[in-house]
Order: structure tokens, then sequence, then C-alpha cells
């Protein structure tokens, strides 16, 4: 943590944007003091009236699992080597930048369904304050390699779904839904490279034991931040399901998605050529070599039900 610590501002400068001129949500959104502001409130409902039954659903999810942040800010800063009080401008640093930003996702995708007049947003809001209690258990601890492999698999796989949803919203002539889903997958995109970045400069230092837990992250399985998620009268985790349901009927995230971001994380770190492992080392190489073969075997035999859910949130 040290070493790639020692250039946090390069990070910092080259992965996050300047709050001055970052997007805001009331950037896309309407102006309450503009005297057009209910008609384009109007436009934004009759627009919404489009999007099918799976798509809301998995829009809510998502908007749940970003609203959700208080939880990832504190199971970062609980890492190890993360310390707010005697380096504030080291980690630290790193992880209140990075929750700035993700903080604008929630708050744009928020105000969207509350104009679009086809949520309940008493279940939504209920379901999320049960996800920030609940909290989740991703299998990480409190080691930051482990944690930095999760944050990678995660941006990437944030930036997938965020991205679909927004090609889906074009299709519906949704052009605006489109801009804000597109804009939020930008910066899962540019997050994903600064903790990719991060592995790559542990694995020029200590690449047995970076290979080891990214082997163990890979053997637990990467569990979505909102696994579990639930309704109010549902058990923990249940909702969790028939939200990925939705989401793989859509084609907004597959098991597929999940193995070629695998693939693409062999690859970004150059694991077949990595050198100077230990004996354990060099077996968790050839286990994550092997792996994502494995996986689609698997997900040949997966079949993905068919039968809508009712979800609490959704408006009747």
């Amino acid at each position: 943590m040290k070493f790639v610590g020692q250039k946090i501002d390069y990070f910092f400068d080259e992965f996050l944007k300047p709050i001055e001129t970052n997007w805001q949500p009331s950037d896309f959104l309407p102006d309450a003091t503009n005297e057009n502001f209910f008609q384009e409130v109007k436009l934004i409902q009759e627009n919404a009236r489009e999007l099918p039954y799976d798509y809301i659903a998995v829009l809510i999810g998502d908007t749940i699992t970003e609203e959700a942040l208080p939880t990832y800010e504190s199971w970062l800063v609980d890492v190890v080597g993360i310390d707010q009080v005697d380096e504030p401008n080291g980690w630290a640093k790193w992880v209140r930048g990075w929750t700035a930003e993700e903080n604008r996702h929630g708050d744009l995708l928020n105000k969207f369904l509350y104009l679009s007049g086809r949520v309940n947003m008493r279940a939504m809001e209920t379901s999320t304050q049960y996800l920030i209690a609940d909290g989740f258990d991703i299998g990480t601890g409190r080691d930051p390699y482990r944690n930095f492999v999760y944050t990678s698999f995660q941006e990437l796989a944030t930036n997938i779904s965020h991205r679909r949803t927004a090609t889906l919203a074009k299709k519906y002539n949704n052009n605006l839904l489109s801009k804000m889903c597109g804009v939020i997958a930008s910066d899962e995109m540019r997050h994903a490279k600064a903790y990719k970045t991060f592995i790559s400069n542990i694995f020029e230092v200590d690449p047995s034991e970076m290979m080891l837990a990214f082997e163990d992250m890979m053997k637990k399985k990467i569990v979505m931040p909102a696994h579990f998620l639930r309704e109010s009268g549902v058990k923990i985790g249940q909702t969790f399901s028939h939200f990925s349901d939705a989401a793989q009927r859509l084609g907004v995230y597959t098991t597929i998605d999940y193995i070629e971001i695998m693939e693409s994380l062999l690859d970004e770190w150059k694991i077949s050529g990595i050198t100077n492992l230990n004996d354990a080392g060099e077996r968790a190489r050839d286990y994550l070599m092997a792996l994502p073969n494995r996986l689609r075997r698997v997900a040949e035999r997966t079949k993905v039900p068919t039968l809508e859910y009712e979800f609490s949130w959704i408006a009747s």
C-alpha cells in the first residue's frame, strides 16, 4: 500500500475529475426555478411510460445499489493501509474523492425515477435503507489486495450495466435517460482503470501475494454490492435474485459478462507472463488461467427464469 500510495496525487489527478468542472445531476434534470419545469417533467413522464417493466426494475436496482454509498465508503476506509488521521492526504484522500464522484450517480437516478411517475418511491427508499443497514459481506476482509481485486471487477461490472441501460434507453427513444446512464458508465470506467492500475503496481513488487489474493477472490466469486437487497417483508437478499434475473433477461448484465470481465483482467494484468512467483503463486496463476473456460461450461447449462417478479418498487 505504501509503494502504490506514493503515487496517490498522480492517481487522483489521472482518474478523478475536478469538482468545479465535473457534471452534476442538475445538468440533466428540469430546473424547478424555470417556468417550463412542469412541461419538462410531463415530458419525462410521457417518455418513461414506454420503458418496459424489467427495465424499470433494473434501473431501480441500480439506483439503490448506487445509493448504498455510505456502506462502501465505510468499508474502504477500514482497509489496512488507509489511515484518515495520520495520512489524510494519502489513501484516505483517494477514498473521499472516489466517494464524492460516486455520490452523484444515486442522486441523479433517484431524482429521475421520482419525476418519472413509474416508481413507488417509499418502497424503493425502504429497500435503500435496508441495504445500508444490512451492509454486505464481499469476502475481502480488510486486505487491500483483495479489496482492489473486488473494486476492479465491480467497477467494470457497473460500467457494463449502466452502459447497457444507456443503450436500451436510446432504443426506447429516451435520449435524456440514455445520456444520464452514459455519463455514469463513463465514471465507472475511469474508476475501474484506477483500481486496475493499483493492482498492476502491486504485481510489480509483491507478485505472489497479489496472485494469491486474486485467486482467493475468484474462488469465492465476486458478489455484487447489492447482494443483500430486499424489499419490505422479504428475507435479506431475496430481492437481489429477482433483480439479477431481470438484468439477465434484458442482457444488461449476464453470466457471460462476468466471465468476460475476468478474461479482461487476466489480460490487463498480464497474468500468464508474470514471473518471480513462489510455488503457491504459480498454482494460483494456473487456476486463474483455466477458470474462464470452466465458468463458460457452467454458463452454458444455466437458464434464466422467464417469469417476471412483481416488484413492490414499481407503481401499478
